[in-house]
């Protein structure tokens, strides 16, 4: 018996399967990942910062971080700048956490975080977001708000409510309304 046209016929199916399953998963990965600063979004980062904490309960800080008066960016200089803040505030965070934490822009201009051993880099990490973004010679001053906590029950979802609180404690002016 001769298997050649069996298996040619049995190929093209299991070629399409292969290239929707390709697809499929660049898909996922596209969704996991926000397309202006390439960091991981909230589905993304869950997950990943789940499995951090469980591994690491005893090394890991938490973080939640705003910028502070955003959208006068935006409203002032346009939102090609507000961006431009976006994607310098993506690096900064990034580049603290380093290989062995992750950084996710939740929304807007919210940022989170969990990184090892960092609780004392924290200092660190103010003056980075502090620093001024020059967009083609217009060059702007940016703050953020960070607020951290510790895993105390290996539960993302608490300790990013611990950070929050954190962060808005530690807003200019002292405001500690909750967020719209």
């Amino acid at each position: 018996m001769d298997l050649a046209p069996i298996l040619a016929a049995a190929g093209v199916p299991l070629l399409g399967w292969t290239t929707h399953g390709a697809w499929l998963a660049r898909r996922l990965a596209t969704a996991r990942r926000d397309p202006l600063t390439g960091l991981l979004t909230r589905d993304g980062f869950t997950t990943r910062a789940e499995r951090l904490i469980r591994s690491h309960p005893d090394r890991t800080t938490v973080l939640l971080v705003d910028l502070d008066d955003f959208k006068t960016v935006n409203d002032t200089h346009g939102h090609a700048a507000g961006d431009a803040v976006l994607t310098a505030t993506a690096h900064r965070l990034n580049a603290w956490c380093g290989p062995n934490g992750l950084a996710a822009r939740l929304g807007g201009d919210e940022f989170a975080a969990v990184a090892l051993d960092s609780a004392d880099r924290l200092p660190q990490l103010h003056t980075a977001l502090r620093q001024p973004v020059d967009i083609g010679g217009l060059v702007l001053d940016v703050s953020a708000s960070v607020g951290a906590s510790r895993p105390a029950a290996l539960l993302l979802t608490e300790a990013l409510s611990a950070a929050d609180r954190d962060m808005y404690a530690h807003k200019p002016g002292g405001r500690t309304s909750r967020r719209r």
